[in-house]
């Protein structure tokens, strides 16, 4: 990847696919969150490329094996393919809380990862997961943290989600992966349209909530 290109780092369970106390242990498990395989869609048609930074416990807790996280992956690929989207690559931590690695979120190892991948610093790359810890480890690694109201955060009334924004300066809320694509969208036109002396307004608006803390 160039470093002049566009890059959105996103958590996986919770923020593209529905969550499981369970775990997402097969194919059949992975379910896409309405509208977040068009919203990652949307960014790519923008010019971002996606990657997931996610932890998976699961795999070392020997829940499932790396042919059904792979599996799982095949199925999302696909179902993105389907609606003309795609993630470029997924940074993952197999390891459980006890094992004390650098990379399970809230550390920012897997940030760390993409960036020795792909070269870049990733200083206001934004960051997108639904729990306080994808927040902290986003802005550990120097990124704009997004906090989506699914998964984990799902039902947060507003007292809630502000405190939990206060903990991370700098965090932004959406209600889902959709409103943040649209956030992400617009805001470069409007910064395009302001480079160029000139106003602009937004070309849709799909609603919903963004809070800035």
């Amino acid at each position: 990847m160039n470093p002049t290109h566009k890059l959105v780092i996103l958590d996986r369970d919770g923020t593209i696919n529905a969550d499981s106390d369970d775990y997402i242990k097969s194919p059949e498990e992975w379910q896409p969150l309405p509208g977040s395989l068009e919203a990652i869609a949307r960014l790519n048609h923008a010019g971002w490329h996606v990657v997931v930074a996610t932890n998976q416990s699961g795999l070392g807790r020997g829940l499932y094996d790396a042919a059904a996280f792979n599996a799982i992956h095949a199925k999302m690929n696909a179902a993105l393919a389907r609606v003309g989207g795609r993630v470029d690559a997924v940074f993952f931590c197999p390891h459980a809380p006890a094992d004390g690695c650098g990379c399970r979120k809230p550390a920012p190892g897997l940030f760390e990862q993409i960036a020795r991948r792909y070269g870049i610093e990733l200083a206001g790359v934004p960051a997108v997961g639904d729990s306080l810890r994808d927040l902290q480890a986003a802005a550990a690694a120097g990124c704009e943290p997004h906090l989506v109201l699914t998964g984990k955060s799902q039902g947060l009334d507003d007292a809630a989600g502000e405190a939990l924004l206060a903990r991370v300066p700098g965090s932004t809320a959406h209600a889902d992966l959709t409103q943040f694509a649209e956030f992400v969208v617009q805001r470069e036109r409007r910064a395009r349209a302001a480079a160029r002396g000139e106003a602009d307004e937004p070309d849709s608006d799909a609603g919903g909530l963004v809070t800035r803390v």
